[in-house]
């Protein structure tokens, strides 16, 4: 009985086998997507060419060419310069801010703000209106000599650049906070 039983289960996996193996399955396979995330950056520079300490004559218009560039290859970014100017600078000097630049608001004295697109080359903004600050007409001797006599401070004027990705900052205020940081 065993044996009657084992020739026909025998016959049974033969024929599954035969037809099991004559199925033929659709299969495919994509080639690999390799993401590779590079090295996103905000890089600049400031730069002056006129020096740093200059002689005051009363109505002198003074060379003074602050220069801030975003270096190629930067992402979109705010860019932002503040400049801050010693008490007494107002006496004595006045400067206009090239075009192009925003003041941040009342809030935020002597800063300014441009958004600059992402470029390939390097893009320089002028930070003063014609490159030059003019001492007021209105200085005389004796201020200059109260300088000279160490009895009042020189006038200063100091310029610092500032940028932050523009992705993910809506506003020059909400940008300025991170790059003030």
């Amino acid at each position: 009985m065993k044996k009657k039983l084992l020739i026909p289960v025998m016959i049974l996996i033969l024929v599954i086998g035969a037809v099991g193996g004559t199925l033929a399955w659709l299969t495919d396979k994509t080639d690999p997507v390799t993401n590779t995330f590079t090295v996103g950056n905000v890089d600049i520079t400031l730069a002056e060419t006129t020096g740093e300490t200059y002689k005051m004559v009363p109505g002198q218009e003074i060379s003074k060419d602050p220069k801030v560039t975003v270096v190629a290859g930067s992402e979109a970014c705010w860019l932002f310069v503040k400049i801050e100017k010693s008490t007494n600078f107002d006496s004595f000097m006045t400067y206009t801010v090239a075009n192009g630049w925003t003041a941040l608001g009342e809030a935020y004295p002597g800063v300014y703000y441009r958004t600059v697109a992402a470029s390939t080359a390097d893009t320089a903004f002028d930070v003063l209106a014609n490159n030059k600050v003019t001492v007021k007409d209105s200085v005389t001797k004796s201020m200059m000599d109260e300088i000279t006599n160490g009895t009042a401070n020189a006038p200063t004027l100091t310029f610092t650049a500032y940028a932050v990705q523009s992705s993910g900052f809506s506003t020059a205020a909400a940008a300025w906070a991170e790059a003030s940081k």
